[in-house]
């Protein structure tokens, strides 16, 4: 209630002293005047309105705050509709002051009349204009929230209609609120055209919100899988292992494919579709298709259903023709391969194994994952079959005469012949002399003169090679070759050229800690171990050099020559000392006997002879001395 203005009236002698005198005052109307004066009320202000007392006031106030309603902002508070202009409706609140709110937000209530209760939320009590703001849109999106909320919380079915499309789902309108609803969650099978629910009024359930942003996230699949869990559990109820139902084919996987049985879905692994073996379940079944089926096994807790179809049709072991017998010929398609071999399906379902050991006569290794290609044909022959146990075993060799029957006829010990290398190996070389037939070369039987580390040294695969019969070995499928034998052992010739104490020339062709390998003329290698490879200079001996050495150990059963550099020199060194020595022992000797002489002849001895013959014996002296001194080297002697 707006405040009371006081308007008290003039008195008549206030009116005349406002309009201008005419004529003089007489000194009766002065005493009337200054009686009216002390009258007059002067607790009138200046604008003639009067003052209320302190207690006046709060009574007052009292009353005037009575007839309003105590609001705060951001409440949702609900009015009445007090007037309508083109652009706003006019809400009383019951404050006051009333607020606008303008039409756009009534959108929803086409309507709308002076009357009508709507609930609407304060902004603001009172803006800078000293109006009140008031708001439906935003008091309608509060309460959408809300129920929101409790829904997502109680897990309560709402409804809501989908009124725009977006990038990977549809935008829901729920009780004014837009929410989310991806593609994934609108239906269980998988949603490609999503315009088709455009407009559509649908159920929902509110599976996330985030309260920061105010965002909820909505589902209709889980309403539809709430449904068919209901259906699952029923169905899951009456089934029992070896039940045969009816199904249609909902979905084809490379692993199997899903059979609708009427509400619930099970698995029909591609394992359990035929007999035989099959690459996809595509080539037997296809989508749509109705087919019996049998329960092979189901999970209450994972409500799994695994289903059989080859398990309605006879097992092909069990009808298989009387002509599938041991020694029979047949035709098959490789299946599976393994490193042990390969499995032959001769007819759907029946299959029969090909060991490595059984593809070819040689006995050189088979790769079966090499030799076999999936698909592929081949014909074999039945070697063992068990029906009972449903094995059968094949042989793809035994198609061709097994050609160590007569290998002593054709490969008769000593007797030559030309292989190919198909394999070395460190210790020797596979030769094969024939399809199935082959044996190894040792590596000590390549050559009689030369030691090799590997055979690759001598040959690769693929060369051709003469070679030599050594041994037949016909239980375990075994020849024993040889290379060098196809000339005479060269050794029996060595031992006559190669004595002991012999010295050769030769050429360093390797070197280690060791020692170093020496070849002598005719090819022949010889070992000088490093301690007798010292040289009288100090000179370090390189590979590729030529050098001197003595035959120190010739040993004809092991084939190996032993020989030393050290020795040459230092028994040319010894030989040239003693020849020195002897060349002084007869100087002296000629010394002596010519004293020998002159002393026979003097019969009487002089000064001057004494002198003479002093000189002679000093130098006699000097001699023994000398020979003395070479004594020791006499026990130096050339190592055999």
């Amino acid at each position: 209630m707006a405040d009371q203005e006081l308007q008290p009236s003039m008195s008549s002698s206030q009116e005349n002293a406002a309009q201008p005198q005419e004529q003089p005052v007489s000194v009766s109307a002065t005493q009337a005047e200054s009686s009216a004066h002390d009258d007059f009320d002067w607790s009138i202000d200046k604008k003639h309105v009067s003052t209320y007392s302190p207690e006046e006031w709060e009574r007052y106030e009292k009353t005037y705050e009575k007839t309003f309603r105590n609001i705060e902002e951001n409440e949702i508070i609900k009015g009445t509709v007090v007037g309508l202009t083109d652009s706003d409706a006019i809400i009383h609140i019951g404050y006051k002051s009333d607020g606008l709110v303008s039409l756009n937000e009534f959108r929803d209530m086409p309507g709308l009349k002076v009357g009508d209760e709507v609930e609407v939320l304060v902004v603001e009590k009172e803006d800078r204009n000293g109006q009140l703001v008031l708001s439906r849109k935003q008091a309608r999106l509060l309460r959408a929230w809300e129920r929101i909320v409790e829904a997502y919380k109680t897990g309560e079915v709402i409804t809501g209609t989908v009124t725009s499309k977006t990038k990977g789902g549809l935008i829901v309108d729920i009780h004014g609120m837009e929410t989310f609803l991806p593609g994934s969650q609108i239906d269980v099978k998988p949603i490609t055209d999503y315009d088709q629910f455009v407009g559509k009024t649908m159920e929902f359930k509110v599976v996330k919100i985030n309260e920061a942003i105010k965002n909820a996230v909505v589902s209709h699949k889980a309403l539809i899988e709430s449904d068919i869990e209901q259906q699952r559990m029923e169905i899951i109820s009456r089934l029992e292992k070896g039940q045969v139902l009816e199904g249609t084919i909902k979905n084809i996987t490379d692993f199997g494919a899903f059979i609708d049985l009427g509400g619930v879905d099970g698995l029909l692994y591609i394992t359990d579709i035929s007999w035989g073996r099959i690459s996809h379940p595509s080539e037997v079944l296809k989508l749509d298709q109705k087919i019996n089926v049998v329960v092979l096994d189901f999970d209450d807790e994972k409500k799994r259903i695994s289903l059989g179809y080859k398990q309605l049709m006879p097992h092909p072991w069990d009808t298989l023709p009387e002509n599938i017998k041991e020694g029979a010929r047949v035709k098959g398609k490789v299946v599976n391969i393994e490193d042990y071999g390969a499995f032959l399906e001769i007819l759907p379902g029946v299959e029969g194994l090909v060991h490595v050991s059984e593809v070819s006569w040689a006995s050189t290794p088979v790769n079966a994952k090499e030799f076999f290609k999936l698909g592929d044909e081949h014909e074999a022959v039945i070697v063992t079959l068990n029906r009972e146990e449903r094995k059968m075993s094949l042989s793809i060799k035994q198609l061709t005469p097994d050609p160590w029957e007569n290998i002593e006829e054709k490969y008769p010990v000593d007797s030559r012949h030309k292989g190919i290398v198909k394999n070395l190996t460190p210790y020797g070389v596979f030769v094969e002399l024939e399809p199935g037939i082959g044996g190894m070369i040792h590596i000590s039987d390549l050559s009689w003169t030369k030691r090799y580390n590997h055979p690759s040294e001598y040959t690769k695969p693929g060369e051709e090679i003469e070679v030599v019969i050594l041994n037949i070995d016909k239980q375990n499928r075994k020849l024993s070759l040889g290379h060098k034998q196809l000339e005479e052992d060269p050794w029996n010739t060595f031992e006559t050229i190669f004595p002991v104490g012999s010295i050769h020339e030769g050429t360093v062709v390797k070197k280690d800690e060791k020692g170093a390998l020496i070849q002598l003329q005719y090819g022949v290698e010889a070992f000088a171990p490093a301690r007798q490879l010292k040289t009288e200079d100090d000179h370090t001996i390189q590979v590729d050099d030529v050098i001197e050495v003595m035959i120190q150990e010739f040993d004809r059963a092991e084939k190996r020559i032993v020989v030393s550099h050290t020795k040459v020199w230092e028994q040319r060194k010894h030989q040239e000392r003693e020849a020195a020595h002897k060349e002084k022992k007869a100087e002296a000797e000629k010394t002596r006997k010519a004293v020998k002489n002159v002393q026979s002849k003097i019969e009487k001895a002089t000064l001057g002879d004494l002198g003479v013959l002093a000189e002679i014996k000093e130098k006699m002296k000097q001699a023994e001395e000398e020979n003395k001194q070479q004594k020791p080297d006499e026990g130096d002697k050339p190592a055999s």
